[in-house]
C-alpha cells in the first residue's frame, strides 16, 4: 500500500513538473514574441527617427542663414536698402548690410575680398572683369538731366548736352532760355553715375565742372538751389525740387528707357568674385530672390526697370 502511495506521489510530482515546465516554455515563448514585437516596433521607431532625421537634415540644408555685405554705388542706395529689407523679412536668419562708397570703391572691395557684393551703377571695366569680378546686371536705370526749377529750357539735344558739359555753351540764352550763366554740376571721379554719363556721351575727361559732388542727393540739392544749374542723377532719385529735361524730345521715363528711346540709360550691377553659383548659400538666395516675381516688384517700386 505504501508503495502505491509513493508511486502516486511521484507521478503527481512528475506531472506538476511537466505542467510547470510547459507553462514556463509557453511564457518564454510568449515573452519572446512580445520582445520580438517590441523589437519590431523599436526597429520601426528607429526607421521613423531616421526618416525624421533625414527630413530635419533636409530642412536644415534649405534653411538660409548667415550674412551678406555690400558696398558701392550711391545711386543704388534705394535699391540696395529696399532689397535688403524685403529679403531679410523673407529670410530672418540672414543679415544684409550695405555701404555706399561709390561704384569703383565697391568693385575694389569685392576684389579685395572685404565684401560679398560690389554695387556698380555702370558696366564693369575690362580690367575689373579680368580680376575675376562677374557682372551680374539686376536692373536698368535711366540717368536724368536735371535743371533748376526756374529754367525755361525743357528739351536738349545730345549735341547740346555734350557742348554744355564740355564748356562750349555757357549761357542758357544760347539755347533759347534766359540770360543766365550755365552752372555745370556733376559727380566726383569714380562715381558710377559720372562714368556712365560721360561714357554714354563719349566725353570722358572732357567735362568742365563748376561743382563735383559726392552723392546723388547732393547733386539734386545743388541744382535745385542754384539758378542756371544743370546736373545728372539716377532717374529713381528725382523729385519735384528739380526739372527733368527731355532729351531729343523724349521724356526720362521707365517706359521710354525700356523701349530704347531714351539714350541715357545704364545697368545696375551687383558684382561678385566669380559666378553666382560659386557664392555662399545666402548670396545665391539673394540673386534668386532678385530674379523672382517678388524681387522684381521691389525693383519696380524704387523706379527701376527689371531685367527680363
Amino acid at each position: 500500500m505504501k508503495k502505491k502511495i509513493v508511486a502516486m506521489i511521484c507521478a503527481a510530482v512528475m506531472t506538476a513538473g511537466l505542467v510547470a515546465c510547459g507553462s514556463g516554455e509557453d511564457a518564454a515563448a510568449t515573452g519572446s514574441g512580445t520582445a520580438a514585437s517590441e523589437d519590431g516596433e523599436a526597429a520601426s521607431g528607429e526607421e521613423t527617427a531616421s526618416e525624421n532625421g533625414e527630413e530635419a537634415a533636409s530642412g536644415d540644408s534649405t534653411k538660409i542663414s548667415g550674412s551678406i555685405s555690400m558696398a558701392g554705388s550711391t545711386s543704388m542706395e534705394k535699391l540696395a536698402n529696399a532689397v535688403a529689407e524685403s529679403f531679410m523679412e523673407k529670410y530672418p536668419d540672414v543679415t544684409v548690410t550695405a555701404e555706399f562708397t561709390g561704384s569703383s570703391a565697391g568693385i575694389e572691395a569685392v576684389i579685395a575680398g572685404s565684401v560679398d557684393i560690389g554695387n556698380s551703377s555702370r558696366a564693369l571695366k575690362e580690367e575689373e572683369k579680368s580680376a575675376g569680378v562677374a557682372e551680374n546686371i539686376v536692373a536698368i536705370d535711366g540717368i536724368a538731366v536735371v535743371l533748376d526749377p526756374a529754367n525755361t529750357v525743357a528739351d536738349l539735344t545730345k549735341d547740346q548736352l555734350i557742348s554744355i558739359y564740355k564748356g562750349e555753351i555757357r549761357n542758357w540764352n544760347e539755347l533759347g532760355g534766359s540770360d543766365t550763366p550755365i552752372v555745370v554740376v556733376g559727380r566726383e571721379a569714380g562715381s558710377g553715375t559720372r562714368g556712365a554719363f560721360e561714357e554714354l556721351l563719349e566725353i570722358e575727361d572732357q567735362c568742365v565742372y563748376a561743382s563735383e559732388l559726392d552723392s546723388t542727393g547732393a547733386v539734386i540739392a545743388k541744382v535745385a538751389s542754384t539758378p542756371g544749374a544743370i546736373g545728372y542723377a539716377s532717374l529713381d532719385a528725382i523729385d519735384d525740387t528739380v526739372i527733368a529735361a527731355s532729351l531729343e524730345g523724349v521724356e526720362a521715363t521707365s517706359e521710354n528707357i525700356k523701349a530704347g528711346n531714351y539714350f541715357l540709360s545704364r545697368p545696375f550691377v551687383m558684382g561678385t568674385m566669380g559666378e553666382i553659383s560659386e557664392q555662399s548659400d545666402a548670396v545665391k538666395a539673394l540673386f534668386e530672390y532678385l530674379a523672382s516675381d517678388e524681387g522684381k516688384e521691389v525693383i519696380k517700386k524704387v523706379g527701376l526697370i527689371t531685367v527680363d
